[in-house]
């Protein structure tokens, strides 16, 4: 797979033994939409993948069910910030289930592990990394990206560039009291009515970047085989999960980073911020088959960026219904190309697009091929298996 941090395509997984997957999960303030159900969907490719391979696959996905922007969601629409986070939890959980997606082995919420997450600052505080601002009001903790040897290996970005993302997305560059503009919040002390936890780093609340990073090292320990997400956390998220876990394990924090393109809709990132949204749980109440959905995501390829469409669907529900007209007939073209082609496509950097017309090649011959005759079993058991559709 395409590792940004190597900037090529390598080899990612043991030899044999466990596959070490960590996937950051959402900040449950709005449901599921096509951007984060073509994440979620990608990665389980590849946990389908290892497993085919052979290995087992130890799997953990964060939540982060305390933030600004829930916060700032249940405030607006007059809704406690904890039953937000649970219905919205439980509506993503609904939709990965429905887009059949494996559960991570690991599901773990940042209020569950501020335990963890106090436990790993405390040891960075070791190292002198974690140091707090001289701010009466709020003297928060942040972690000195540039303690870790290699900081922006991740990103390759140039200081001016990075520090213009941090401020786009949830960095505070410009806090005084900060060691360097890019220094990261570990540890914010609590404000006046918002949720916050004794601790002894004071009565507060976690930060994002550490929360990965305590969740990962809790759960996978450290260099692990891939972190994986989105390409809008390559920089800062990634960036700064990889320098902490550096920093306290000693060693790399994750072998390989691993992000998906970005999904748009009407020539815009599809975003909550932005409210231009496809969401998974609407189309599935309006009655499109969940597995045409997956179609619909797999039918690009996941390091690329691209624009929802209505024929998306429509073309994945044509796909859709000839694939099961093909596994309920009585006999099928030879199983054994299609299996080879499926394979060799997915074990090359997931090209799902290539496995999935590897399937479509396979209907075809099976409609016209009458000279030998072969059960569609093996190939609805591979179709299940490796592309996780029904």
């Amino acid at each position: 797979m395409y590792d940004t941090s190597r900037r090529a395509v390598v080899e990612v997984g043991p030899d044999s033994g466990t596959a070490r997957l960590y996937v950051c999960g959402i900040t449950p303030y709005d449901a599921t939409h096509l951007g984060h159900a073509a994440t979620y969907v990608t990665f389980d490719l590849l946990n389908r993948t290892f497993r085919d391979s052979g290995l087992g696959v130890l799997y953990a996905q964060n939540i982060t069910d305390v933030d600004d922007p829930l916060l700032e969601r249940a405030s607006a629409t007059g809704v406690d910030w904890a039953e937000l986070a649970e219905d919205q939890i439980a509506l993503f959980r609904t939709d990965m289930e429905a887009l059949r997606v494996i559960p991570p082995d690991h599901y773990i919420g940042a209020v569950e592990c501020i335990p963890c997450v106090v436990s790993l600052i405390e040891s960075l505080k070791a190292t002198g990394a974690i140091y707090q601002v001289e701010d009466p009001e709020h003297p928060d903790w942040y972690f000195e990206v540039h303690r870790a040897p290699g900081f922006g290996g991740v990103s390759g970005l140039e200081e001016p560039a990075a520090l213009a993302i941090f401020a786009e997305r949830g960095g505070d560059p410009e806090r005084p009291g900060k060691r360097h503009p890019l220094d990261c919040l570990v540890w914010q002390m609590a404000r006046p009515d918002e949720p916050a936890w004794d601790s002894s780093l004071g009565h507060g609340r976690p930060g994002w970047h550490i929360e990965c990073t305590a969740i990962a090292l809790r759960y996978l320990g450290p260099a692990f085989d891939v972190q994986g997400g989105g390409s809008d956390l390559v920089f800062p998220h990634h960036e700064m999960c990889a320098a902490e876990g550096l920093l306290a394990a000693g060693e790399q924090f994750a072998q390989a980073y691993v992000h998906c393109g970005m999904v748009g809709l009407d020539g815009e990132k599809m975003s909550k911020s932005k409210g231009n949204l496809v969401l998974v749980s609407k189309l599935r109440v309006a009655g499109v088959d969940p597995m045409a959905i997956r179609l619909a995501l797999l039918n690009h390829h996941y390091r690329r960026d691209w624009e929802w469409f209505d024929h998306d669907l429509a073309t994945a529900e044509a796909r859709l219904t000839a694939w099961r007209a093909a596994f309920a007939a009585d006999s099928g073209a030879p199983s054994a190309p299609v299996f080879g082609s499926v394979r060799a496509a997915l074990r090359n950097d997931l090209n799902a697009p290539a496995a999935l017309s590897a399937v479509d090649a396979w209907v075809a011959r099976s409609a016209v091929d009458d000279s030998e005759r072969h059960s569609p079993f093996e190939v609805r058991r591979l179709v299940d298996a490796l592309l996780g559709v029904l």
